[in-house]
């Protein structure tokens, strides 16, 4: 057997089709014909590794192997959808692979919709020399199991690919992708334990419900028949992104239930009584997206002003926006912001034990109007619901996200916050501490532990760190009116040095001592050389 792939060797490999790419078409549309033919070729090279296993197990030939493959497995692939055959076409390759992954679709109902998601048939974009390229590039590896030093190296690569996507992109790499040390903070600040369900309402490409999957999977009882202990959900708006996500899962080996739509305006989890619950809530949306009701953004109304000029009217959300699911019972954020809103919807979706975390800008801390009602009832109730739901309020550095240079928060909200931190909210500031990059900070693994460690201290024990944690009373919040800017709570200025004013003195003392020294034996010098006394040359200096 040929010597099994390594992460590094295969991370270089795959990058390098995005450079047969580069200059042809648009760099961000890379991703999506990239990964889809790194699926082709996994799933192809599967579906050959198991026919060769059932010719050896079954001592029959090829065909009878096929056969009983296409009975029994969930990895058959139809004959034109194979990579031989497809890698032998010279022309309308394109075309050749839109019908292969129609046909693995329609072979497996997990993937429905999501390779047909990406269109290779159109040869103003995608040539058949540029195709035949890069067939020829992802041909020089077997990308099945018995060729991986592990069976979900290949979800690695896939993750790091994302992630140089997404640099590639610049700001719009915040569209599909959450940086991993983020990720791994707050996969680590909720814990999810084995058996337990976890949410992400903006999945984007997946990584949150992975970073999931691999925690619990370190713990005890962590794995079932070698898959990760937990069940994973998620809903993503864009196509392109979603489908990025459903093959993420699968490439890890994972499965996940990975609706595509709005969340806000239509969650798909749901059933007859209503929206689904899980134990855990996860996600990182897209700050203070504007317009965020589709709804009543459509067909709006117009009028003219008083120069003729013809413009549409602006809804008042607060008067018009009716949610059929009853997620907003703290109150109805502005047209502007949707970060308590999808603060809002999350909460929805927790269990009556359930923790969440969502990182949102900071704004959502101190702005007043509509979101200062929302953030008093989920600190003190309203006449619906109860409050006491934010456990923690973390300040991030800022740079750590593609999509913005301001620095961001994450929130903690528990349904059943243990009695010693009832009615009162963890502060931290982790703000300080990071490594700084040329284009992004970053989270270090030191900076992660840190933060999950005052955090974990705070909620277990109320332990408080000088100048880095704090456990504050409800009422002290409702003393600032329900502001939760931490730089109220937390206070990182140093003190000014204390000025030792009679030791000053003295030190000054000593060097006007030491001068005069000095130019009393310059003055002797210069005597014996027949020159001016240097004390007349400096008198009354």
């Amino acid at each position: 057997m040929s010597q099994k792939l390594t992460l590094e060797t295969l991370e270089s490999w795959l990058w390098e089709s995005a450079n047969i790419m580069r200059g042809s078409i648009d760099s961000s549309d890379f991703k999506n014909y990239i990964f889809g033919l790194i699926f082709l070729k996994r799933f192809n090279d599967v579906f050959e590794e198991k026919v060769t296993a059932i010719m050896a197990d079954e001592d029959c030939s090829r065909a009878e192997a096929i056969e009983l493959e296409q009975e029994d497995g969930d990895h058959f692939v139809p004959e034109h959808a194979r990579w031989g055959e497809i890698i032998s076409r010279t022309e309308n390759i394109g075309e050749a692979i839109d019908e292969a992954f129609a046909d693995i679709e329609a072979q497996n109902s997990y993937l429905e919709g999501v390779l047909t998601a990406i269109q290779f048939g159109d040869k103003a974009k995608l040539g058949d020399e540029l195709l035949s390229r890069l067939l020829r590039h992802f041909n020089q590896y077997n990308l099945g199991n018995e060729h991986l030093y592990k069976a979900d190296m290949l979800g690695d690569a896939y993750e790091y690919l994302i992630k140089q996507f997404a640099d590639d992109a610049g700001k719009k790499g915040g569209e599909f992708y959450t940086p991993k040390h983020v990720v791994q903070l707050l996969v680590n600040l909720l814990d999810p334990q084995p058996g337990h369900t976890v949410y992400d309402p903006t999945s984007g490409s997946g990584g949150m419900l992975v970073e999931s999957a691999h925690h619990v999977a370190q713990l005890p009882n962590g794995t079932i028949a070698g898959q990760p202990n937990i069940l994973l959900y998620g809903q993503e708006k864009n196509l392109g992104t979603w489908a990025i996500g459903k093959l993420n899962l699968y490439l890890h080996n994972m499965r996940a239930e990975l609706e595509r739509g709005d969340t806000l305006v239509q969650p798909l989890h749901r059933d007859e009584n209503g929206i689904l619950s899980f134990d855990r809530v996860i996600a990182n949306p897209p700050f203070s997206a504007k317009q965020w009701w589709t709804p009543i953004e459509i067909n709006r109304p117009r009028k003219t002003d008083k120069n003729g000029k013809e413009k549409e009217v602006a809804p008042s959300y607060k008067k018009e926006l009716t949610d059929p699911y009853g997620r907003l019972g703290y109150g109805i954020p502005p047209r502007g912001y949707a970060d308590l809103a999808f603060v809002q919807h999350m909460l929805a979706s927790l269990k009556d034990n359930g923790r969440m975390g969502v990182v949102l800008p900071h704004g959502v801390l101190f702005r007043g109007g509509e979101e200062g009602k929302i953030r008093t009832g989920l600190l003190k109730g309203n006449d619906e619901l109860p409050g006491d739901r934010i456990e923690a309020v973390i300040g991030l550095p800022s740079a750590l996200f593609y999509n913005t240079g301001i620095p961001a928060c994450i929130l903690i909200l528990n349904k059943q916050k243990p009695d010693n931190l009832k009615s009162k909210v963890v502060f931290i500031d982790a703000s300080r501490e990071f490594a700084e990059g040329k284009n992004q900070n970053s989270l270090r693994t030191e900076d992660i532990e840190r933060i999950h460690d005052a955090h974990s201290a705070a909620f277990h024990h109320n332990t408080e760190e000088d100048k880095y944690c704090r456990v504050v009373e409800l009422k002290e919040i409702a003393d600032n009116d329900y502001n939760l800017n931490i730089a109220r709570y937390i206070d990182t200025s140093e003190p000014e040095p204390q000025v030792d004013i009679p030791a000053v003195l003295g030190e000054l003392s000593a060097i006007t001592d030491n001068l005069k020294a000095v130019n009393d034996e310059l003055d002797s010098y210069l005597d014996e050389l027949g020159l001016v006394a240097a004390s007349a040359e400096v008198e009354g200096v």
